[in-house]
């Protein structure tokens, strides 16, 4: 029994969910986000939350009944708080050069700069310049994004230069020993 599916989705006020012929559509205040569902699934809504309901004990259908509740969980969230990544960047010269809401220009020890461009729904914050905060409503491309900018320089074992999540370690090795 699927423990995550059974578990009802709380809406907060001002969050609409409708299906419009197998497509979920989550209305809020911060924008609308769309996903094609199982045709297998259905939703039902009771007021303030709304649940996932499966057809039957099959392997597939309770897989998809837990997939299906986080993917409609974290669409909720989004349109009503929004998710965010947050980058570091570290080593000797690496920052953000220029940027805009929707593009950076990083200096990461290249001999050229590199041009970063934000797709539609997804914003840029830098409070400093070794700092980048990507925003938007869509948590998988929020982190899709996040993980394309760090794919330019991850951090590096032996200084930790590079630039890495906020939140994670990265395991440091010993140097070549001197003689």
């Amino acid at each position: 029994m699927s423990r995550v599916g059974n578990a009802p989705i709380p809406l907060p006020s001002g969050v609409a969910v409708t299906v419009e012929g197998g497509t979920v559509v989550v209305t809020g205040a911060k924008g609308t986000l769309r996903h094609r569902m199982p045709a297998e699934m259905s939703l039902s809504n009771d007021g303030g939350a709304v649940r996932v309901e499966r057809p039957d004990d099959t392997a597939s259908s309770r897989s998809l009944h837990g997939l299906t509740r986080s993917l409609v969980a974290n669409m909720v969230k989004g349109v009503s708080e929004g998710f965010s990544k947050e980058l570091r960047i570290q080593g000797v010269g690496y920052r953000v050069a220029e940027f805009t809401d929707t593009s950076l220009e990083l200096a990461l020890g290249f001999s050229h700069p590199v041009h970063v461009r934000a797709p539609e729904g997804i914003e840029f914050e830098v409070p400093q310049r070794t700092q980048i905060v990507v925003k938007g409503i869509d948590k998988q491309l929020v982190g899709q994004v996040a993980s394309d900018i760090r794919k330019w320089r991850p951090p590096e074992p032996y200084k930790g230069k590079g630039i890495r999540y906020v939140d994670e370690r990265v395991k440091r090795k010993a140097g070549k020993a001197a003689k």
